[in-house]
């Protein structure tokens, strides 16, 4: 028993975290490769390596995932200090390569010096698509840096080969991620690239992207449906998000057919920044002036967002809320009480349905089924669960509130 748990332990040895083993880089001058401070890991390695995010077999194992930093021409290496099959009989390593082989596209190099020898092609790279939207940056290093914004699609000449690397960030990153079908032309993709100078020429790197699906609306409208956003992380907590997301939507507002935008499963980070953009595009309609907001949420507020916005109801109401509650003085007793009810109208919602379904309960259940169901719809526990979410509502707003404010 002794020898069964020594050779365990021995075993243990060779389990590597796979968020840590995952290198990644956006190379941008040959020096960038041997340079650690470029390096960044993964979030999510569990679509390749399992829930445990673990490989086996390995020591030392480091999987090399470097791009270039504009045509995202790829750099794979897998390496490792020891091997399990190095000093154990009938035991197998795990087959990392061929796990990361099934994301990448064909055409990378496993030679850093043929890699590094790519990098002198990233000048005859450019953007694609139609340009939507200019902006910059301020950096305390390299000063005001520009970024832009282009809308692309599958028939741009060298863009669906790009894609092909560029979605690999994807599972890396974004927790129930999967590929697109990119032969249906329903798809548009919407990049973000910096303007950099290397030995005076203009050069881009890629920043991050956006697909979207046109859905069919009957009879002759569509509806935009955001599917994947990703700023890759060496330019996140910069604004890019909120600068792609609302060039996306002012895109869209400006084509009359379509219905409205909206997002398959976001994610919470997702929703806290669709509503700073929505609030910082609808504060300048007049029904959401500070004077009409403590009346409530009207029919005004509902049309004006979905015809000069696209917004739909449910998203117009959050704005309503964030901006009716930037209106409020919450030191005032009477107005923090109205708001405070207003808010919790309409997250009792799901507690008033709850009670209809015990209604109905009520009717059909035995009394033993029904004491369970009873319990899990107790007024007082609902009552402090509607607390909850208020304040978590609360403390979201104030956030968004706070960034409009920086940002004024």
């Amino acid at each position: 028993m002794a020898g069964v748990n020594a050779m365990e332990k021995k075993l243990a040895e060779y389990k590597c975290d796979t968020n840590e083993a995952v290198c990644l880089k956006l190379v941008r001058f040959p020096e960038d490769v041997e340079d650690d401070s470029t390096t960044f890991h993964p979030e999510f390695s569990h679509q390749l390596f399992g829930d445990d995010e673990v490989a086996f077999g390995y020591k030392g194992l480091q999987i090399q995932l470097f791009y270039t930093a504009g045509n995202l021409s790829t750099l794979f290496k897998v390496k490792y200090s020891s091997k399990v099959t190095d000093a154990f009989d009938c035991v197998e390593a795990d087959d990392v390569e061929g796990k990361v082989r099934e994301i990448i596209p064909a055409g990378f190099t496993s030679n850093a010096d043929d890699f590094i020898s790519l990098l002198e092609k990233e000048a005859n790279f450019k953007s694609f698509g139609a340009l939507l939207h200019s902006y910059t940056v301020h950096n305390e290093e390299a000063g005001e840096l520009t970024y832009q914004i282009h809308k692309a699609d599958i028939a741009c000449p060298g863009f669906q080969e790009y894609h092909e690397r560029l979605q690999t960030f994807l599972m890396w990153f974004i927790e129930t991620a999967s590929f697109i079908d990119t032969d249906d032309d329903r798809w548009d993709f919407f990049l973000v690239f910096e303007k950099y100078n290397k030995d005076g020429e203009t050069l881009y790197a890629t920043v991050g992207y956006m697909t979207v699906y046109n859905y069919y609306v009957y009879p002759d409208k569509t509806r935009p449906r955001v599917s994947q956003m990703l700023i890759l992380p060496p330019f996140q907590g910069e604004g890019h998000g909120a600068q792609l997301l609302e060039a996306v939507h002012r895109f869209y507002c400006s084509l009359p057919k379509v219905q409205d935008i909206t997002a398959e499963d976001p994610s919470e980070n997702y929703v806290k920044l669709r509503d700073y953009v929505l609030v910082k595009l609808c504060q300048s309609l007049p029904p959401f002036a500070a004077d009409k907001l403590p009346l409530g949420f009207s029919a005004d507020m509902i049309r004006e967002a979905q015809e000069k916005l696209k917004i739909n109801k449910k998203h117009a109401r959050r704005v309503y809320e964030i901006l009716r509650l930037r209106a409020t003085d919450m030191s005032d007793e009477e107005q923090a009480r109205a708001y405070r009810l207003e808010v919790k109208r309409r997250l009792f919602g799901p507690y008033r349905k709850n009670q209809r379904e015990l209604a109905k309960m009520k009717k059909c259940l035995r009394p033993e089924e029904l004491v369970s169901h009873m319990s899990q719809l107790d007024t007082q526990t609902q009552h402090e669960e509607l607390e909850k979410s208020y304040q978590l509502v609360l403390e979201d707003y104030r956030r968004i509130i706070e960034r409009l404010a920086a940002q004024a």
